[in-house]
């Protein structure tokens, strides 16, 4: 395991500092002093990443399809040591960690699928019309090409599909930009191996050196500097929205502004119309609440209904399931204290009501779950109780009607997602709400729970201000590849001398607007 960081084909420790990866259960060290990234660390990653995006950025997309696939292999190659550094780093199940693993190398493979064909490129061809009156028309011909160099930082609830080789790192490296990777200081020993299997990749598949680079240290120090570099062209972060809006402020206070797409959280809210309080609904919202300690980004953490004779035995059943399931360990001692702490200050609100809490537990970091209620009234006049409680907390906003219904609804900032649990009957009645709550939302779901974001190509995981920094575009699915890329035109250029996307005979054979109409001619 690598406690250098990866800088290109370059292992370097100059700092005097260095991170330690700790197991949650028992808060104690684990193996492995990673070395903390200087400035000068930072400012040659940067320098190789611009250096290699000359060479990067014309590599053909099956050339960097086999770079993808190269690391997928590698990344399964390491086998059982990646997963129990998982495991011992985020205190998180082998079951979870596999599946995990899996959706990481699964991610790799769509993108190094989506760039070997080529039509995500979305090239667009006009062809000259010499005789158009009363001026003639050029030749002219768009695509999309890569942006430059890229920062990525890992994200903590998702040691492997949102971190080193996550989303971000693959749509960016299949778009054609080097990655800097801010490793997060949760997991820096499986942020440590993911590295030097993408490096090895790199070197087999005859990558530029500077294509890939894995950096240790804070996110004030490292995070910061690579922000402020003015090599760098974009960047992509999941976590906090106090981190989120720090690091954004950051890039768009810069002399050269950069696209900065941050997932900042979300508390998803759910509709539970009348026909839905029932064991079935309590049983799917309980299993999502408490999913990986809920800590996930897509966790229910707000149940908006109307209070009718159902919703007190529908509150009941919901606190029974909550209580089956057994409490576990949260990623982080931090993490697990802040938990707490937003637990006791949404308790200060005289008017909640603790429905639920899951029964204590002694062991450290261990997260009870809390499930609590409030009338809509309340919930309106204290806007606090909106925000993202990060873990196994949800929270229950009875309304007297409708109307107050629909005022909750327009207070929520954006959000990842919007659940709506009922009849098909009930949804032209309650059509109003479901708009509002579309204006909201990045993805709406129907009798399900926002959890399991499925990877594919129809995803959206974003939503307007402050789920994420920028609602047209998703982290997840192969159109993650748009956030680092941008388009350019070619006008009346020689054929000979265009790109192969945009050549008259296509020689790759790929989907293309031609005069507004698609084709592969």
């Amino acid at each position: 395991m690598i406690e250098k960081n990866i800088i290109g084909f370059l292992l370097s420790n100059e700092g005097d500092s260095f991170t330690q990866g700790f197991n949650p259960e028992s808060n104690k060290p684990l193996i492995g002093n990673f070395s903390n990234a200087t400035f000068e660390e930072v400012s040659l990653a940067v320098e190789k990443a611009t250096e290699a995006f000359d060479t990067y950025r014309r590599v053909s997309g099956k050339q960097k399809s086999f770079f993808l696939n190269a690391i997928a292999d590698e990344i399964e190659n390491i086998g059982e040591v990646l997963i129990d550094r998982c495991c011992e780093e985020s205190g998180l199940p082998k079951a979870r960690i596999m599946g995990e693993r899996g959706r990481t190398v699964g991610q790799l493979r769509m993108f190094a699928n989506l760039i070997a064909e080529g039509s995500w490129l979305e090239a667009s061809i006009e062809t000259a019309d010499i005789k158009r009156n009363p001026i003639p028309k050029p030749d002219i011909r768009k695509m999309l090409i890569p942006m430059g160099p890229v920062v990525v930082f890992a994200a903590s609830n998702f040691p492997l599909a949102f971190s080193t080789a996550g989303g971000d790192t693959a749509s960016a490296l299949a778009g054609g930009n080097p990655v800097i990777v801010k490793a997060h200081s949760a997991h820096p020993g499986t942020s440590a191996l993911i590295g030097s299997a993408i490096m090895t990749a790199a070197k087999e598949t005859g990558m530029p050196d500077g294509v890939f680079s894995l950096l240790h240290g804070s996110g004030k120090v490292v995070g910061q500097s690579l922000i402020n570099n003015p090599g760098v062209k974009a960047a992509g972060f999941t976590g906090s929205q106090l981190a989120g809006r720090i690091l954004f402020d950051l890039a768009n206070q810069r002399k050269e502004p950069i696209p900065f797409f941050a997932e900042m959280g979300s508390v998803n809210p759910v509709l539970l119309l009348p026909t839905a309080l029932n064991l079935k609904t309590a049983e799917m919202l309980s299993t999502s609440i408490t999913m990986g300690s809920g800590q996930f980004c897509t966790k229910p953490g707000l149940l908006i209904t109307l209070e009718n004779d159902l919703l007190e035995k529908f509150i009941k059943d919901l606190s029974d399931e909550l209580e089956k399931i057994e409490p576990s360990v949260m990623l982080t001692q931090k993490i697990c204290k802040t938990y707490y702490k937003e637990v006791d200050v949404s308790l200060s609100n005289h008017d909640v009501k603790v429905e639920s809490r899951s029964q204590e537990k002694n062991e450290s970091n261990i997260a009870n779950s809390t499930l609590v209620s409030i009338s809509g009234k309340s919930f309106i006049n204290d806007p606090k109780l909106s925000e993202e409680i990060f873990g196994p907390y949800s929270i229950i906003v009875k309304c007297k009607n409708k109307e107050e219904l629909n005022k909750v609804i327009s207070i929520i900032d954006g959000q990842l997602t919007g659940t709506i649990f009922g009849s098909e009957d009930e949804i032209q009645s309650f059509n109003f709400s479901i708009n509002q709550l579309e204006k909201k939302v990045g993805r709406l779901i129907y009798n399900g729970v926002p959890t399991g974001v499925e990877v594919c190509s129809s995803m959206q995981h974003g939503g307007p201000y402050p789920a994420s920094s920028d609602s047209r575009f998703t982290s997840v699915g192969t159109m993650a590849i748009k956030r680092f890329t941008r388009p350019v035109a070619f006008q009346s250029w020689p054929n000979s001398q265009l790109p192969d996307e945009l050549k008259n005979n296509n020689p790759l054979n790929i989907w293309r607007l031609l005069n507004g109409d698609f084709t592969k001619e």
